[in-house]
């Protein structure tokens, strides 16, 4: 008679758990991880692209949003009890404290921004099935390499339903400030 071996199963880490790690100094100063439905997830390396990227729409960002709203770059954002990612901007409401009793939810979230260099891939799935499942209204992934939007919006417990993708000419709005317009063009890198 054979016997039958357990089905293999994954441990996921809760954001308590993963939160203990980073306080116990688990992981090294400069390793850049984000906790990703349960899994920890190290992150690929910043280029000179991704960053410029990132400070200018933070920058279009903070200058059209003037003291509406917090403009985070890099920063954790808890969407759920198994994933807290470092999302490259994120636009959310206003907090009396500043954000130094926990970091913002995705309650708390008007408008999520990834820049896709090398991740686009990941960046639109993986992260949007997360993002999506939080309920996250507003998400977009920048792909500076084809200097296109992809806006994802219209989220289920799945996916996002709606995925619209626009050229670098088109200017769009954040669904939290339809009368903020944004030239795709003014948040990509300039053409080298």
């Amino acid at each position: 008679m054979q016997t039958k071996e357990a089905p293999f199963t994954l441990r996921l880490w809760t954001v308590k758990e993963y939160q203990k790690m980073a306080e116990l100094g688990i992981f090294h100063p400069e390793e850049r991880v984000e906790l990703i439905a349960g899994q920890i997830v190290k992150m690929s390396a910043k280029g000179t692209v991704h960053t410029t990227t990132v400070r200018r729409i933070a920058n279009v960002l903070r200058d059209k949003l003037q003291g509406q709203v917090d403009v985070h770059t890099q920063d954790p954002v808890q969407l759920n009890d198994f994933s807290e990612p470092e999302p490259d901007i994120a636009v959310v409401k206003l907090d009396p404290l500043d954000y130094v009793d926990h970091h913002p939810t995705a309650s708390e979230v008007y408008l999520i921004i990834e820049v896709a260099d090398s991740s686009f891939k990941y960046d639109c799935e993986t992260k949007g099935k997360a993002y999506a499942k939080s309920g996250i209204l507003d998400y977009w992934v920048l792909d500076v390499n084809n200097r296109k939007l992809h806006v994802f919006r219209e989220p289920t417990q799945e996916k996002y339903q709606s995925e619209v993708i626009f050229s670098q000419e088109a200017i769009i709005s954040p669904l939290n400030f339809p009368n903020l317009m944004i030239t795709i063009a003014d948040i990509l890198p300039p053409k080298q």
